[in-house]
Protein backbone atom coordinates (compact mmCIF):
# COMPACT_ATOMS: atom_id res chain seq x y z
CA UNK A 1 0.00 0.00 0.00
CA UNK A 2 0.80 3.50 -0.20
CA UNK A 3 2.35 4.01 3.38
CA UNK A 4 6.08 5.69 3.44
CA UNK A 5 5.68 6.54 -0.14
CA UNK A 6 4.93 9.80 -2.41
CA UNK A 7 1.91 10.04 -4.54
CA UNK A 8 2.47 10.18 -8.40
CA UNK A 9 -0.26 12.45 -8.79
CA UNK A 10 -2.30 14.67 -6.32
CA UNK A 11 -5.13 16.75 -7.28
CA UNK A 12 -6.04 18.89 -4.41
CA UNK A 13 -8.71 21.13 -3.88
CA UNK A 14 -10.01 21.02 -7.45
CA UNK A 15 -12.66 23.17 -8.94
CA UNK A 16 -13.91 23.58 -12.37
CA UNK A 17 -16.75 25.32 -13.45
CA UNK A 18 -18.64 25.43 -16.65
CA UNK A 19 -20.33 29.25 -16.41
CA UNK A 20 -22.66 28.85 -13.77
CA UNK A 21 -22.72 25.10 -13.48
CA UNK A 22 -20.10 23.93 -10.59
CA UNK A 23 -18.77 20.26 -11.97
CA UNK A 24 -16.23 19.67 -9.41
CA UNK A 25 -15.79 21.32 -5.89
CA UNK A 26 -12.86 20.57 -3.96
CA UNK A 27 -11.73 17.30 -4.84
CA UNK A 28 -8.22 16.18 -3.42
CA UNK A 29 -6.95 12.66 -4.23
CA UNK A 30 -3.63 10.96 -4.19
CA UNK A 31 -2.83 8.52 -6.31
CA UNK A 32 -0.03 6.07 -5.72
CA UNK A 33 2.74 4.23 -7.90
CA UNK A 34 1.51 0.35 -8.30
CA UNK A 35 -1.70 0.84 -6.99
CA UNK A 36 -5.47 1.02 -8.47
CA UNK A 37 -7.21 3.60 -7.01
CA UNK A 38 -10.69 3.34 -8.06
CA UNK A 39 -13.19 6.37 -8.40
CA UNK A 40 -16.53 5.67 -8.27
CA UNK A 41 -19.90 7.53 -8.32
CA UNK A 42 -23.20 7.63 -10.41
CA UNK A 43 -24.25 9.41 -13.52
CA UNK A 44 -23.64 12.96 -13.07
CA UNK A 45 -21.02 12.31 -9.93
CA UNK A 46 -18.35 14.48 -11.33
CA UNK A 47 -16.34 11.48 -12.35
CA UNK A 48 -15.69 12.12 -16.01
CA UNK A 49 -15.14 15.57 -15.65
CA UNK A 50 -12.24 14.95 -13.05
CA UNK A 51 -10.40 12.55 -15.57
CA UNK A 52 -10.24 15.14 -18.21
CA UNK A 53 -9.07 17.51 -15.70
CA UNK A 54 -6.13 14.70 -14.25
CA UNK A 55 -5.45 13.86 -18.05
CA UNK A 56 -5.62 17.50 -19.67
CA UNK A 57 -9.01 17.92 -21.53
CA UNK A 58 -9.73 20.42 -18.85
CA UNK A 59 -7.97 23.41 -16.66
CA UNK A 60 -9.22 23.19 -13.24
CA UNK A 61 -10.89 26.45 -12.60
CA UNK A 62 -9.18 26.62 -9.06
CA UNK A 63 -6.97 24.10 -7.46
CA UNK A 64 -3.41 22.32 -8.26
CA UNK A 65 -2.31 19.55 -9.92
CA UNK A 66 0.97 17.89 -8.58
CA UNK A 67 2.78 15.29 -10.74
CA UNK A 68 5.74 13.49 -9.32
CA UNK A 69 5.52 15.90 -6.63
CA UNK A 70 5.94 18.90 -8.88
CA UNK A 71 3.34 21.25 -9.54
CA UNK A 72 2.12 21.05 -13.59
CA UNK A 73 -0.24 22.58 -15.24
CA UNK A 74 -1.41 20.64 -18.68
CA UNK A 75 -2.69 22.85 -21.46
CA UNK A 76 -3.77 19.85 -23.56
CA UNK A 77 -3.95 16.02 -23.53
CA UNK A 78 -0.60 16.00 -25.06
CA UNK A 79 1.47 17.38 -22.24
CA UNK A 80 -0.30 15.12 -19.93
CA UNK A 81 0.27 11.92 -22.33
CA UNK A 82 3.87 13.50 -22.22
CA UNK A 83 4.27 13.30 -18.66
CA UNK A 84 3.21 9.68 -18.63
CA UNK A 85 -0.53 9.76 -17.93
CA UNK A 86 -2.58 7.72 -20.31
CA UNK A 87 -6.52 7.64 -20.66
CA UNK A 88 -8.19 4.62 -21.96
CA UNK A 89 -11.79 6.20 -23.43
CA UNK A 90 -14.80 4.28 -23.59
CA UNK A 91 -14.51 4.25 -27.65
CA UNK A 92 -10.96 3.16 -27.35
CA UNK A 93 -10.39 5.20 -30.57
CA UNK A 94 -9.58 2.28 -32.44
CA UNK A 95 -10.26 1.37 -36.25
CA UNK A 96 -12.22 -1.47 -36.58
CA UNK A 97 -11.16 -2.70 -39.82
CA UNK A 98 -7.34 -1.98 -39.28
CA UNK A 99 -5.18 -4.39 -38.12
CA UNK A 100 -4.63 -4.56 -34.41
CA UNK A 101 -0.52 -4.02 -35.04
CA UNK A 102 -1.38 -0.79 -36.81
CA UNK A 103 -4.08 0.21 -34.33
CA UNK A 104 -1.19 -0.39 -31.79
CA UNK A 105 1.15 1.83 -33.29
CA UNK A 106 -1.48 4.88 -34.54
CA UNK A 107 0.09 7.97 -34.06
CA UNK A 108 3.51 6.18 -32.82
CA UNK A 109 4.29 4.69 -36.31
CA UNK A 110 7.89 2.83 -36.63
CA UNK A 111 9.53 4.02 -39.75
CA UNK A 112 12.05 2.34 -41.96
CA UNK A 113 14.29 4.21 -44.60
CA UNK A 114 14.44 3.04 -47.80
CA UNK A 115 16.75 4.81 -49.55
CA UNK A 116 14.45 8.90 -49.32
CA UNK A 117 11.54 6.80 -48.53
CA UNK A 118 10.15 6.12 -45.15
CA UNK A 119 7.60 3.30 -44.84
CA UNK A 120 5.37 1.34 -42.01
CA UNK A 121 7.77 -0.85 -40.10
CA UNK A 122 5.59 -3.81 -40.81
CA UNK A 123 8.06 -6.67 -39.14
CA UNK A 124 8.89 -4.20 -36.09
CA UNK A 125 5.57 -3.46 -35.48
CA UNK A 126 3.80 -6.86 -35.89
CA UNK A 127 6.46 -9.00 -33.65
CA UNK A 128 5.53 -6.16 -30.85
CA UNK A 129 2.74 -5.86 -31.01
CA UNK A 130 2.77 -10.46 -31.12
CA UNK A 131 5.18 -9.95 -27.83
CA UNK A 132 3.01 -7.32 -25.79
CA UNK A 133 -0.15 -9.15 -26.37
CA UNK A 134 0.85 -12.05 -25.35
CA UNK A 135 2.60 -10.79 -21.78
CA UNK A 136 -1.35 -9.38 -21.06
CA UNK A 137 -2.54 -12.84 -21.56
CA UNK A 138 -4.20 -12.57 -25.59
CA UNK A 139 -3.24 -15.17 -27.68
CA UNK A 140 -3.70 -13.21 -31.48
CA UNK A 141 -4.26 -15.49 -34.18
CA UNK A 142 -1.87 -13.22 -35.58
CA UNK A 143 -1.03 -9.34 -35.86
CA UNK A 144 -2.86 -8.53 -38.59
CA UNK A 145 -5.88 -9.63 -37.58
CA UNK A 146 -8.53 -6.65 -37.77
CA UNK A 147 -8.83 -5.41 -34.45
CA UNK A 148 -13.32 -5.67 -35.18
CA UNK A 149 -12.68 -9.55 -34.87
CA UNK A 150 -11.70 -9.07 -31.58
CA UNK A 151 -13.91 -9.37 -28.16
CA UNK A 152 -14.72 -5.80 -26.01
CA UNK A 153 -12.22 -7.34 -23.56
CA UNK A 154 -9.71 -8.04 -25.70
CA UNK A 155 -9.80 -4.48 -27.66
CA UNK A 156 -9.82 -3.34 -23.97
CA UNK A 157 -6.59 -5.36 -23.69
CA UNK A 158 -5.31 -3.76 -26.93
CA UNK A 159 -5.75 -0.34 -25.71
CA UNK A 160 -4.75 -0.51 -22.08
CA UNK A 161 -1.01 -2.72 -24.21
CA UNK A 162 -0.67 0.14 -26.09
CA UNK A 163 -0.48 2.67 -23.14
CA UNK A 164 1.84 0.56 -21.37
CA UNK A 165 4.30 -0.32 -24.34
CA UNK A 166 4.73 3.75 -25.36
CA UNK A 167 5.25 4.85 -21.33
CA UNK A 168 2.55 5.30 -19.17
CA UNK A 169 3.39 6.16 -15.77
CA UNK A 170 -0.28 6.29 -14.66
CA UNK A 171 -3.42 4.79 -16.67
CA UNK A 172 -6.62 6.44 -16.43
CA UNK A 173 -9.87 3.50 -17.62
CA UNK A 174 -12.37 5.08 -18.38
CA UNK A 175 -15.82 2.80 -17.37
CA UNK A 176 -13.40 -0.51 -18.98
CA UNK A 177 -15.96 -3.05 -18.03
CA UNK A 178 -19.43 -1.57 -18.36
CA UNK A 179 -20.01 -2.72 -21.97
CA UNK A 180 -18.92 -6.22 -21.20
CA UNK A 181 -19.86 -9.98 -20.26
CA UNK A 182 -18.62 -11.74 -17.32
CA UNK A 183 -15.62 -13.40 -19.06
CA UNK A 184 -14.95 -10.35 -20.61
CA UNK A 185 -14.97 -8.17 -17.37
CA UNK A 186 -12.40 -10.86 -15.78
CA UNK A 187 -10.01 -10.88 -18.73
CA UNK A 188 -10.06 -6.85 -17.94
CA UNK A 189 -9.69 -6.54 -14.67
CA UNK A 190 -6.64 -9.43 -14.58
CA UNK A 191 -5.38 -7.19 -17.05
CA UNK A 192 -5.30 -4.56 -14.62
CA UNK A 193 -3.73 -6.60 -11.91
CA UNK A 194 -1.21 -6.74 -14.50
CA UNK A 195 -0.21 -3.56 -15.09
CA UNK A 196 -0.32 -2.53 -11.37
CA UNK A 197 1.70 -4.92 -10.82
CA UNK A 198 4.34 -3.15 -13.13
CA UNK A 199 4.45 -0.56 -10.82
CA UNK A 200 2.19 1.17 -13.24
CA UNK A 201 -0.67 3.34 -11.14
CA UNK A 202 -4.32 2.44 -12.02
CA UNK A 203 -7.28 5.24 -12.03
CA UNK A 204 -9.93 3.05 -12.58
CA UNK A 205 -13.59 4.98 -12.91
CA UNK A 206 -16.36 2.90 -12.89
CA UNK A 207 -19.98 2.67 -11.01
CA UNK A 208 -19.99 -0.94 -10.61
CA UNK A 209 -18.35 -1.66 -6.97
CA UNK A 210 -17.98 -5.69 -7.63
CA UNK A 211 -15.64 -4.35 -10.11
CA UNK A 212 -13.98 -2.02 -7.95
CA UNK A 213 -13.65 -4.56 -5.18
CA UNK A 214 -12.27 -7.08 -7.10
CA UNK A 215 -9.11 -5.06 -8.20
CA UNK A 216 -8.95 -1.95 -6.16
CA UNK A 217 -6.50 -0.66 -3.44
CA UNK A 218 -8.13 2.58 -2.94
CA UNK A 219 -11.53 3.95 -3.31
CA UNK A 220 -12.74 7.66 -3.35
CA UNK A 221 -16.87 8.15 -4.02
CA UNK A 222 -18.08 10.77 -5.97
CA UNK A 223 -21.03 12.65 -5.45
CA UNK A 224 -22.46 15.21 -7.50
CA UNK A 225 -18.86 17.11 -7.92
CA UNK A 226 -17.79 16.61 -4.57
CA UNK A 227 -15.78 13.86 -2.49
CA UNK A 228 -17.61 11.58 -0.07
CA UNK A 229 -14.32 9.97 1.19
CA UNK A 230 -11.25 7.85 0.43
CA UNK A 231 -10.85 4.23 1.60
CA UNK A 232 -7.82 1.51 1.14
CA UNK A 233 -9.10 -2.13 0.53
CA UNK A 234 -9.92 -3.56 4.32
CA UNK A 235 -11.19 -0.04 5.84
CA UNK A 236 -14.65 -0.37 3.75
CA UNK A 237 -16.93 -2.96 2.59
CA UNK A 238 -19.16 -3.04 -0.91
CA UNK A 239 -22.53 -2.59 1.51
CA UNK A 240 -20.91 0.63 2.87
CA UNK A 241 -19.46 1.74 -0.72
CA UNK A 242 -22.62 0.90 -2.76
CA UNK A 243 -24.65 3.04 0.14
CA UNK A 244 -22.24 6.38 -0.30
CA UNK A 245 -22.42 6.28 -3.98
CA UNK A 246 -26.37 5.59 -3.77
CA UNK A 247 -27.03 7.98 -0.66
CA UNK A 248 -27.90 6.07 2.17
CA UNK A 249 -30.95 7.75 3.29
CA UNK A 250 -32.36 7.83 -0.13
CA UNK A 251 -31.72 4.63 -0.65
CA UNK A 252 -33.45 3.02 2.80
CA UNK A 253 -36.24 4.91 1.43
CA UNK A 254 -36.68 3.35 -1.96
CA UNK A 255 -36.08 -0.30 -0.64
CA UNK A 256 -39.08 0.44 1.74
CA UNK A 257 -41.17 1.69 -0.47
CA UNK A 258 -40.48 -1.40 -3.30
CA UNK A 259 -40.54 -4.07 -0.35
CA UNK A 260 -36.97 -5.30 -1.04
CA UNK A 261 -33.77 -4.92 -0.85
CA UNK A 262 -32.03 -2.82 -3.56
Amino acid sequence: MATGRAPIVEMKNIEKHFGSVIALNGVTVEVYPGECHCLLGDNGAGKSTFIKTMSGVHKPTRGEIFFEGKPMQFDDPRDAIAAGIATVYQDLAMIPLMSVSRNFFMGNEPLRRIGPIRLFDHDHANRVTMEEMKKMGINLRGPDQAVGTLSGGERQTVAIARAVHFGAKVLILDEPTSALGVRQTANVLATVDKVRKKGIAVVFITHNVRHAMAVGDRFTVLNRGTTLGTAQRGQITPEELQDMMAGGQELVALEGSLGGTV
